[in-house]
């Protein structure tokens, strides 16, 4: 079953109040808490407060969207615990990281190994919580092809490592499709949008699109499909959109 909800940083200079209210006039059931505009690292008290806030709202916390990249730390343990004692603190199922910041065709395998031992290690400390770590599915990242993401997957050999998916306009539809299918039930949560040409429309008329990806997604596993990039960043536009994705999925 696909979860309705939104991604916060789609109105990251909005406060959380005025998030939890979108979601509840939009009817949604969740949120994906962003790093430095919701939520901040190493803040396990405003974590928690903003955790109260979401369940007061009657809504659920469907990921912690940290801004981690793989191989940019000088200590990565460190600076990832700050990220990890937040999501903890939130209660958030899933912790979002960044595959790197070069595009896959310019790492060496070298340097692929290193990331991969990087990705096994903040695995292992988010399990101890019980949170899953899922790569964003983005351009300029180990996950910027179907290949190279399900090849990192295998590199990085740890069960506690998923993905996030969303189109990504460097794939043609095909390609966002047979990524689907590979990524399995290493596949957790959708960013859902709609952009044509690569500018940003109404969800509404991509919805057919949609309707094919979600044919290629397991739907008998619950995960979220949470909204994001909203055409001209207005609440008029959200809701529109979220209520041509109540439509797609049924509700």
């Amino acid at each position: 079953m696909i979860v309705p909800g939104m991604v916060s940083a789609t109105f990251r200079n909005k406060p959380a109040a005025d998030i939890l209210r979108l979601c509840r006039e939009a009817k949604l059931e969740a949120v994906e808490w962003s790093e430095n505009a919701h939520v901040m690292p190493d803040d396990p008290k405003g974590a928690q407060a903003l955790y109260e806030m979401t369940k007061e709202a009657g809504l659920q916390v469907a990921a912690y969207g940290s801004y981690y990249r793989l191989g940019q730390q000088e200590d990565p343990q460190a600076v990832f615990r700050k990220s990890l004692v937040s999501a903890a603190a939130l209660r958030a199922p899933i912790i979002r990281i960044w595959a790197g910041a070069e595009p896959s065709l310019e790492v060496d395998a070298g340097k692929r190994l290193k990331l991969a031992e990087e990705a096994a290690c903040i695995c292992t400390m988010a399990e101890e919580y019980g949170i899953k770590i899922a790569m964003e599915w983005h351009k300029n990242t180990l996950t910027d092809t179907n290949e190279s993401a399900m090849e990192f997957l295998k590199e990085a050999d740890h069960k506690n490592l998923y993905c996030l998916w969303q189109p990504t306009v460097a794939l043609s539809m095909k390609e966002r499709m047979e990524g689907l299918e590979l990524l399995g039930d290493r596949l957790l949560n959708l960013h859902i949008y709609y952009w044509l040409n690569g500018v940003r429309r109404p969800f509404s008329e991509g919805a057919g699109e949609w309707k094919q990806y979600l044919e290629h997604v397991d739907l008998s596993a619950d995960r979220y499909g949470l909204l994001e990039f909203v055409m001209d960043n207005t609440e008029e536009q959200f809701l529109q959109d979220a209520e041509a994705l109540h439509q797609l999925l049924g509700r």
